[in-house]
Formats: structure tokens, sequence, C-alpha cells
């Protein structure tokens, strides 16, 4: 597929140096959108825009909504402004609507300049609410009946106005005040009798989300339910957009990126692919969170230089403080990783913390157990008669057992209980994962290390 990729891509550049227009014209109509959009940010170059010419005007316009914002430009600055407005005149409102606040001022500027009054309006509309919010990736172009209307008059009306619609697959039924009351299919009107009444075929039950609610409770409600689109209402109950699957998808996409940046201490950056990431902004997404992290390992350090003399006392017992370090570490990372995902996926709430550490409380111990006495075997096997250590004594297995047992324990607990707690006070779970929750066990693993080296060995 690569290798076929690889000779059309070569073959569409040979075309266009040969200004061989007609069978380029001929190559790209068969091509999907998507296809399209990729041999354009391989170009790159003047010829680009010479090339989008050629597309026929829906398929230009479905495949430059699937360009990078680079290669986006890159055609604006190229257009003449009546082929910009042909372009604009071709995308949904909310395709436009992304496109622009990815754009500089100045072409924000121009691309709203040749836009159709009515298509500024809504775009306006759309800008104006709030960031990651359902308005906000909403689209206004859906299919919108009245309750009194027979199944034919809603078809006849679908096919006067469903060409400008994102989807007529699910059309809304409102009110002459635009209050949603219904929801009715495209195959229930067309099984429908022709003077069937909307009102007596439509699903009265409609599940909406309202214009301020989080993207990702949306994504949720297409994850739940399996639409294909969801209706936008506003505090009245009043219809003012649909969000489509196809953007759940990828706010979907979004929102994992952005939690595996968070998990891995790194401060989420632009949607830009990696290949597109200068080093600057790479370099700027990384360094707060690990200046922050560095600065907290102060602790780990105290509680070391707090233990110097039992240290001192028995030097075996450093060997073994990656160990215990980086068990703790991941015991507790596997739990806030779980957490983490059931809070997203809305499975648990605060109100199950005790349930969850009751649960997590039973794991440890089982993990720990496990861990303590393969641990302890392992030493005095291995270290002390394989290895011939002969430091590793009987008392010194079970003081780094013990800790063994007591740092998963304390790990997991903390794992799961972090997570809901930032949750609970409003913040992103997602930030406290490994990074923080590694470094606060580290300094618990090593206090509890040497607290139990001090009682058992009397050091």
């Amino acid at each position: 597929m690569e290798r076929n990729t690889v000779t059309l891509f070569e073959t569409i550049v040979t075309l266009l140096e040969n200004k061989r227009y007609a069978t380029l014209r001929d190559i790209l109509s068969t091509m999907n959108p998507v296809d399209i959009a990729g041999v354009f940010e391989d170009i790159q170059d003047e010829k680009t825009a010479v090339l989008f010419r050629l597309l026929p005007k829906e398929l230009a316009a479905e495949a430059f909504v699937e360009m990078d914002e680079d290669t986006q430009e890159l055609l604006i600055h190229g257009f003449s402004d009546t082929e910009l407005k042909e372009v604009i005149d071709e995308l949904y409102v909310d395709d436009a609507v992304d496109i622009i606040e990815e754009m500089p001022a100045n072409v924000v500027k121009r691309i709203l300049r040749q836009a159709d009054p009515d298509v500024r309006k809504q775009i306006n509309e759309i800008l104006k609410y709030p960031e990651d919010s359902a308005g906000s990736i909403m689209t206004t172009e859906f299919v919108k009946l009245r309750p009194k209307m027979t199944a034919e008059e809603a078809i006849k009306r679908i096919r006067r106005t469903g060409i400008d619609k994102e989807t007529i697959y699910t059309c809304y039924v409102s009110d002459e005040s635009s209050k949603l009351i219904g929801i009715v299919t495209i195959k229930s009107l067309l099984l429908a009798e022709d003077e069937d009444i909307i009102e007596d075929i439509m699903e009265t039950n409609v599940i909406s989300v309202n214009t301020l609610d989080d993207q990702e409770n949306v994504v949720q409600v297409f994850n739940k339910y399996n639409f294909l689109a969801v209706p936008v209402v506003d505090k009245e109950n009043r219809l003012v957009g649909i969000v489509t699957v196809d953007d759940a998808i990828d706010v979907m996409e979004e929102e994992a990126t952005e939690d595996i940046q968070k998990v891995a201490a790194i401060t989420p950056t632009t949607d830009k692919p990696y290949d597109k990431l200068s080093v600057g902004e790479i370099f700027k997404s990384r360094i707060p969170w690990l200046l922050i992290l560095m600065v907290s390992a102060t602790f780990t350090t105290m509680i070391i230089n707090g233990f110097e003399e039992s240290l001192a006392a028995s030097i075996v017992l450093t060997g073994f403080i990656p160990m215990l370090m980086g068990t703790g570490g991941n015991s507790g990372s596997q739990s806030s990783v779980t957490i983490i995902r059931s809070l997203s996926l809305g499975e648990i709430e605060f109100k199950d913390i005790f349930r969850v550490i009751f649960k997590e409380s039973r794991v440890s111990m089982l993990c720990g157990v496990v861990l303590g006495a393969a641990n302890f075997v392992k030493m005095l096997l291995v270290d002390r008669l394989l290895l011939g250590y002969d430091e590793v004594t009987i008392m010194v297995s079970l003081v780094v057992s013990l800790t063994l047992l007591l740092t998963v324990i304390c790990a997991k607990i903390v794992g799961c209980t972090l997570p809901m707690l930032i949750k609970k006070i409003g913040f992103d779970p997602a930030v406290v994962a490994s990074p923080f929750i590694t470094t606060i066990l580290d300094a618990l693993s090593l206090f509890i290390y040497f607290m139990i080296a001090q009682l058992v060995l009397g050091i």
C-alpha cells in the first residue's frame, strides 16, 4: 500500500511538472479527499495552488478540510478572492470554524471578508462559545422539521434543503419557538405513509447536550448511545445545532493525546503532528514539568540525608533503594491509570472512593505478599548464595521484603485516591498520574524503608 502511494505521488508530481493537467484532473477526481490532502501536504510549494484549481469544486472543499493548517494557509495565500469565496461557500460551518481557529489574524479577516453574511454570522455565533464546549464543535446546518408536517412534506423539505446540510439521516423536530420536541430518522420517513404526521412517528425521548457542556461529555454520549449526531440545545431547550460523529472522533483523539501528554508530564501542545513541531515548541512543553519534578525530588534527598547514619551502619541497604522506589512507582501508576480512565468514562465518581479504596487495598495486599515473598527468596538464593553477598542476611532480606509489602499497599491506595481527590476539587486528574505519584511514592517508600530498618536491625 505504501509503495502504491509513493508511486501515485511521484506520478502526480511528474504530470504536474509536465503540465498534463487533464490527466491530473482525471486522477484526482477518483481519489478520496483524505488522500488528496496527503498529496498536497507532501508537495507544499507554489504548485499546490495550480493543483488545487484542477479539483472539482465540492471535492476541493472536502480535501481542503482534511489538510493540515500549514497547507491550508499556503493555499489561502495563493487564492484569489473569488477562489477563496468558492472554497468557503462549499465548507460546512463547523469546518470553517475549525479552520479559522487555527489561522493567523490576517488570514481570518480575509476568510470572513469573503464569507456570505449569513455564514459569517453563524461562524461568529459558534466562536462565542467557550473553547472545548459542545457549542464550539457543533454545526448549525441540520434538517429541522415541524410536528404537523406529513411524511411526504418532510421528505420534500429534505430534498429541497438537504444538499446544504451536514447530515440528513436524523432530522430534528421543533415547535414555533425552536424548542426541541422530537427526532425522526430518514428510515422512519421512508417507511411511513405519505399522510402520516411527524408528531405521530417521531421519537419524543430525545437525548441532547447543552451548548456549555464539556466536549468530553458529548463524546461520552456518542460512546454510550452509538449516535451519528447529537442535538445541542441552549438553556431554554431551544435547538441551536448538532454535533456529528466525525467531530466527536476528532475530540476523542484530541482528549486522548492530551491525557497521554499529561500522564507523561508534558504540557499539552497544539494538535500539530510531531514532525510539524519545532524543537522550541517541544522544549517549552516539557521543561516546566521536568523542573517541577526535579525540585519535588528534594523530599527524597532530605529523607536519605536524614537517615544517613542508618545507611552508614548498613551499606547493603543502599543497593535495594532503586528496586523499592521503582516498584512503588509502578504499583501506584497501575492504580492511577485505571482510576483516571474510569473517571473519564464516568464509570466511577467521588462517592465511590471508599469502595475503590477497599478493592485496591485487597489487590495491593495480594500483590504485596507475592512480591515480598518472591523478593525474600530471591535475596537469599540469588544475592546471598549465588552472588556471594554475605551482607544480605535473613534480617536484611526481611527488612526489604516488608518494605516492599507496605510500599505496594501505600502506592496503590495513593494511586487510586489522589486522582479522585483532584477530580473532586475541579482539576484534571491526568496531571497527577505517573510523574507526580512516582515522586510522592519515592519519598514514601524511602521513609518506610528506613523506619523498618531501624526497628528490625536496630540501626
